[in-house]
C-alpha cells in the first residue's frame, strides 16, 4: 500500500486558507560533474573505496545529474521525456512506488487537462502492450493502459521502457499538481503489472556503471537549486562527513529498521525498533496515528481548520527530533520538522508530522519522506541492498 502525499500542498492551502507564493518552473543548472574532477586528478578510485562502494573500473563510471524542482517544500520534481521526437513531462521522481506514468491524451478526467498528454501516434518509437492499469496512492488513484517506447531523463535514453497512461485520474488528487506524473524508484515486486522499473532497465542496459542513485532536496523554495536527482552515484558537495550505510530489510520499499525515535534525548516511540521507509514521494513524516498524536501534544501542536499548528515563536524552545539508525542518531531540530506559511501578513507554522496507519503485513511503518530527507542526503544502493545518509549542505 502506498501512502503518497502528493497533493498536500493543495490540502493545506484549502482547509487553512493561506496563500502561496509559487515557484517559477524553470529548468536548473547542473553542476560539473565531481566524477570528471576526481577522475582528472587520478582520485576516482580512492574516493569510491573510501565511501564504501565496490567497483572494479570506477574509469568507466557512467553518471547523470537530474534537476528537481522545489515546489513549496512539499514536492520535488523534474524535467523526462517520452518519444520520437521526445515529449516532455514533469515527473516526481518517488522512491515509494516503481510505475511510471503520464497522462494519455485519451484522458477524460479534469486533472488531464491542465497537464502534458502523452500522444502515442506522434511517437514513431511507441509500441502499445495494452495490458490495463490501476494504482492506488494514499491521496489519489488512476487507471490507464501499458505502453511501450524509449524515456530520456537528462541524456540517459532507457530504450523500450513500460509506462502507464493514465486514462482516468479521479477525484482532486492531481488537479493542481505542480507535475505530470510520477517515476517510480522502488524495487520492482512493488511495480503494478510486473513492469521493469526505469532504474532496473537503466541497470540491464548498461546505462549506469554504479547501481547507485541519490537524491538532494533544497532545503529553500526560493533557492535557484530546488534539488538533485544524480543516476549512477552521489555527489559529495552536498553533505557533510561520510555517509552512513543502512541495510535495506526489505526489498520493497526502501526500508529499513530503526532503533528508535527520541524527543529532546528520551526515547519516546520505536522503543524495541520498528520499521521505516525512505520516501522522496512523501511530504511529511509519518507514523502510526496513536504515536503521531502523542508528538503532537509533545511539541505543543493544536489543530486549526483540520491541520496541526505550532506558534513559530516557540521554535527555538521546542524539542528535538532524532531517529536511532543503525547505532547512530539523525536530528531535527524544530525548524527543520516544521513548515512556515504566510497569510495575511502573519506566519504559522505547520507540523511535519501526519498520521498513517499501515496494517500489517507491510505495516506498521514510519515513512521518512521530505521533511527528512532535506535534513539528510539519501543514496540509494541497488548493488548492495542498503541506503546511505549524512547530513545535507543546505
Amino acid at each position: 500500500m502506498k501512502h503518497l502525499l502528493l497533493l498536500l500542498v493543495l490540502c493545506l492551502s484549502l482547509a487553512s486558507g493561506l496563500k502561496r507564493t509559487s515557484v517559477p518552473r524553470v529548468p536548473l543548472t547542473r553542476h560539473r560533474s565531481l566524477r570528471k574532477l576526481l577522475r582528472d586528478r587520478g582520485q576516482l578510485s580512492h574516493f569510491w573505496k573510501a565511501h564504501g562502494l565496490d567497483t572494479e573500473d570506477c574509469s568507466a563510471f557512467l553518471e547523470t545529474s537530474e534537476p528537481l524542482i522545489n515546489y513549496l517544500d512539499m514536492e520535488y520534481f523534474g524535467q523526462i521525456s517520452i518519444g520520437t521526437p521526445p515529449q516532455n513531462f514533469t515527473v516526481v521522481f518517488d522512491t515509494g512506488s516503481s510505475n511510471l506514468w503520464v497522462p494519455s491524451v485519451y484522458c477524460v478526467s479534469k486533472a488531464c487537462a491542465g497537464h502534458a498528454k502523452f500522444q502515442p501516434a506522434q511517437s514513431s518509437t511507441y509500441q502499445p502492450i495494452g495490458t490495463p492499469f490501476s494504482i492506488q496512492y494514499g491521496t489519489g488513484s488512476l487507471t490507464g493502459v501499458i505502453g511501450s517506447d524509449q524515456v530520456v531523463i537528462e541524456g540517459i535514453t532507457v530504450s523500450n521502457q513500460q509506462f502507464a497512461e493514465s486514462v482516468s485520474e479521479p477525484g482532486k488528487a492531481f488537479v493542481d499538481a505542480g507535475f505530470d506524473g510520477i517515476l517510480g524508484l522502488a524495487y520492482p515486486s512493488l511495480a503494478v503489472d510486473g513492469v521493469t522499473p526505469v532504474f532496473d532497465n537503466m541497470m540491464a542496459q548498461n546505462l549506469v556503471e554504479l547501481p547507485v542513485f541519490s537524491v538532494y532536496m533544497s532545503t529553500n523554495p526560493e533557492s535557484s537549486l530546488g534539488g538533485e536527482l544524480l543516476f549512477g552515484g552521489f555527489d559529495t558537495s552536498h553533505f557533510t562527513g561520510t555517509l552512513n550505510w543502512v541495510p535495506v530489510t526489505q526489498q520493497g520499499y526502501w526500508q529499513i529498521q530503526v532503533d528508535n525515535i527520541q524527543l529532546g534525548g528520551t526515547v519516546a516511540f520505536c522503543t524495541n525498533g520498528c520499521q521505516a521507509i525512505v520516501d522522496t514521494g512523501t511530504s511529511l513524516i509519518t507514523g502510526p496515528t496513536k504515536d503521531i498524536k502523542k508528538l503532537q501534544n509533545y511539541i505543543g501542536a493544536v489543530s486549526v481548520d483540520g491541520e496541526d499548528v505550532v506558534e513559530c515563536s516557540n521554535l527555538s524552545e521546542m524539542p528535538d527530533l532524532t531517529f536511532t539508525i543503525n547505532g547512530l542518531p539523525y536530528t531535527l531540530n524544530a525548524q527543520a520538522y516544521t513548515l512556515m506559511e504566510y497569510a495575511d501578513g502573519m506566519a504559522f507554522c505547520l507540523s511535519g508530522f501526519q498520521g498513517n496507519d499501515i496494517p500489517p503485513p507491510t505495516g506498521p511503518l514510519w515513512i521518512l519522506g521530505d521533511v527528512f530527507i532535506r535534513q539528510f542526503y539519501s543514496v540509494f544502493d541497488r548493488g548492495n541492498n542498503r541506503v546511505g545518509l549524512a547530513p545535507a549542505v543546505p
